[in-house]
């Protein structure tokens, strides 16, 4: 019988040296980082503390370690204990405004032509359609692409993350005056999409009634698919290679001559991109379905979730198999709650087969049961709950006395998300930590607060509590970001817009 063998911890060094030697059982340094640090986090000797404040009269974004003010002029950077300015921006003209960002990381598996390649960066879209390229790090322009003349482009949004991404034209709606002229009205936007890595241009598209059919009111693109809204609630998905492969008219490079430009040079102003991807005829749909607010694709096997669009299904949430369309078992998900935001449904951002489903008082994680090839329906089935119990949920009355001295008694149901309960209001997943955050307002005092919830992501047990030093306005918008050892709480107030940055850090006794 083989001796009992003693499990112990390793420290840093002897992993260092373990991986030096080549033995496969020392495991990823990384991931033991990590579940060290979800250690220290979640000790009762740590605690999140409230290091820094800022307001913008701009809206305010956060990502990878970052913050950007004044539509990403000037950025702060969170790595320290406390944020600090990492760059700024020249000062711009109000045509040379960004109107959108991505934030972009370079492969470690390829050689890229220039240097700069290798390094973040930060793809700007501006108001006289410019697309450049800032470095992350210092915000050094490093490359400049013009866009059109003659196209008004304002969004920018990933197809694959850090791979493609697109860049999407104001809609070009109908005017009375054209309507009442007889004019036709075929265009409804344009599309450019690129390669990141290098930065390359794959082509411009026209979104019109040709290919495409009226009464379009969106297009976003992922993951290869053109996803189109339309008015009477229902979303097409088309196949963006086959669009390619059959209506690309010529190959186009940044920087080189294009016979569609009269020989001029691809990107260079003021002649940028021409169209290169002329649709001339009604396109395949690879998948569609009527929806009250779109449809989300996603889990493995793969599925789709969406509302139906009749006003009695208003909260009802089907899980369908992108497959065949057919229904999962116990795929339909109602909360029946009562209150004036309604309920969310999405698919696990870290996990391709959970689900998380989350009302004022409940949040579900679900997770897809089901195989690729097998014949039976999968099965929605719930992983965990998360509730918050409240004292008082029985209807609450009214009294009122009229001038003849007759009193009336009114009943009425408080509504689930009442702004005096404690109600969920935010979750955002630290994938890196294994950790749910679900943010939750208390209302008992004359300024609602907010707390953290900690969980588990696997079995969504409490793991500890944050409590916000600001109050929260549930009227307003608010976004919550945890990245390890950072929380930002980015909201609006009015009309301007703040930002509070909370560190961890050791709790003085």
């Amino acid at each position: 019988m083989a001796p009992h063998r003693r499990k112990s911890t390793v420290n840093t060094a002897e992993l260092l040296s373990l991986r030096s030697r080549g033995i496969p059982d020392a495991g990823s340094l990384y991931r033991h980082c990590l579940k060290v640090f979800r250690g220290v986090l979640l000790q009762e000797s740590r605690s999140f503390i409230k290091v820094w404040s800022k307001t913008s009269k701009s809206a305010i974004m956060y990502e990878n370690g970052n913050i950007y003010f004044e539509n990403y002029q000037n950025c702060y950077s969170c790595v320290h204990a406390e944020p600090q300015s990492l760059y700024r921006l020249p000062k711009r003209s109000k045509q040379e405004k960004i109107k959108d960002a991505l934030l972009c990381q370079s492969p470690l598996e390829q050689t890229l032509p220039s240097p700069s390649d290798h390094s973040p960066s930060l793809l700007a879209l501006t108001a006289n359609n410019w697309l450049r390229r800032f470095s992350a790090e210092t915000g050094k322009e490093l490359q400049s692409v013009y866009l059109s003349p003659n196209f008004n482009f304002k969004y920018l949004g990933w197809n694959a993350s850090q791979e493609t991404f697109y860049v999407k034209t104001i809609q070009n709606k109908e005017t009375p005056l054209a309507r009442q002229a007889g004019v036709a009205h075929n265009t409804f936007m344009y599309l450019a999409v690129f390669h990141v890595f290098p930065l390359q241009i794959v082509g411009i598209l026209e979104i019109n009634k040709k290919g495409f059919g009226s009464g379009i009111t969106d297009v976003v693109m992922s993951q290869g698919v053109l996803a189109v809204s339309y008015s009477n609630k229902k979303v097409k998905l088309y196949s963006f290679e086959h669009i390619v492969q059959r209506y690309l008219t010529e190959t186009l490079t940044l920087g080189k001559q294009s016979s569609l430009l009269g020989g001029k040079k691809v990107g260079d102003f003021p002649f940028g991109i021409p169209v290169n991807i002329q649709i001339t005829d009604s396109l395949p749909v690879l998948f569609e379905a009527s929806s009250n607010n779109g449809v989300q694709i996603g889990g493995y096997p793969w599925h789709f979730i969406y509302t139906p669009p009749q006003k009695n299904q208003r909260g009802t949430h089907h899980i369908c198999s992108l497959k065949d369309s057919t229904l999962a078992t116990n795929g339909i998900q109602n909360m029946n709650c009562c209150c004036l935001e309604s309920d969310a449904i999405f698919f696990h951002p870290a996990d391709s087969r959970r689900i998380i489903h989350i009302g004022p008082t409940t949040m579900n994680v679900l997770k897809i049961l089901g195989e690729v090839n097998s014949p039976l329906p999968s099965t929605i089935v719930e992983d965990f709950s998360l509730l918050i119990h409240r004292n008082n949920t029985s209807p609450s009355s009214g009294v009122t006395v009229t001038s003849s001295g007759r009193t009336v008694r009114r009943r009425f149901h408080q509504l689930d998300d009442d702004s005096s309960q404690e109600t969920f209001r935010l979750v955002e997943c630290e994938d890196e930590l294994d950790l749910l955050a679900a943010v939750v307002t208390n209302g008992e005092e004359e300024e609602a607060r907010a707390h953290i919830r900690l969980h588990d992501n696997q079995t969504g047990t409490l793991q500890r509590k944050i409590d916000l030093v600001e109050p929260w306005d549930e009227t307003y918008p608010h976004v919550l970001c945890f990245d390890k050892d950072t929380i930002v709480h980015i909201e609006q107030r009015n009309t301007s817009f703040c930002c509070h940055v909370y560190k961890l850090g050791t709790t003085r006794k």
